[in-house]
């Protein structure tokens, strides 16, 4: 994840020894519906050349995949194949869209950009935007583009879940906690025993 830079940085999780469940899966409409249909559906933004199994891509589109995955392991306690995955090009807002209208659930690998992505139709509703997972490599003149995992904005608790995945890979990162190390991972309940491994 962006070796080297500064950019990357997990906010810490806070008292994680003595929280109590703040919330519940059934608190959010979006994650007790995936839960109950035993898959989500997560869009992959995909440059407009993209050739391929998006699965098997070692690029960005693969780290998106990745983050896919890894959602899916957070809500299916380790499941991480109940994903199913919908192309998108960077060249239309037909991904926008597609999560507005509820076709996904989440949408990863587009290339946000201060200038142009953080105003959509009041007909497509809010977005929210986790923290950035990539960071592009143009200078701070030209606008840095970013890439986060997008959910709507109605669904504050699922939003806050889904960040909560993308931060735990940054720690993780930042801590050299790989597979074998799983277990040094700080547990957090902010859904409470229903989502526990």
């Amino acid at each position: 994840i962006n070796r080297g830079t500064g950019m990357l940085y997990s906010i810490p999780f806070g008292n994680v020894e003595n929280a109590a469940d703040v919330g519940r899966a059934a608190d959010s409409l979006t994650l007790e519906k995936i839960r109950n249909e035993g898959f989500f559906t997560c869009g992959v933004t995909v440059p407009d050349d993209f050739e391929g199994d998006i699965t098997r891509s070692d690029n960005l589109v693969g780290m998106s995949v990745d983050y896919c995955r890894t959602l899916s392991a957070a809500m299916f306690i380790g499941d991480s194949e109940r994903v199913h995955f919908l192309t998108f090009t960077n060249t239309d807002n037909s991904s926008v869209v597609a999560l507005a209208n509820g076709t996904l659930d989440v949408l990863v690998g587009g290339r946000n950009q201060q200038e142009f992505d953080f105003e959509t139709s009041p007909s497509l509703g809010g977005l929210y935007f986790s923290t950035p997972y990539f960071y592009g490599n143009e200078s701070a003149s030209n606008g840095v583009s970013f890439y986060s995992m997008v959910t709507r904005e109605d669904d504050v608790l699922f939003a806050s879940f889904v960040n909560c995945v993308v931060m735990a890979t940054i720690y993780a990162q930042e801590n050299d906690i790989q597979k074998h190390k799983s277990r040094e991972m700080p547990l957090i309940s902010i859904l409470g025993s229903e989502i526990s491994w």
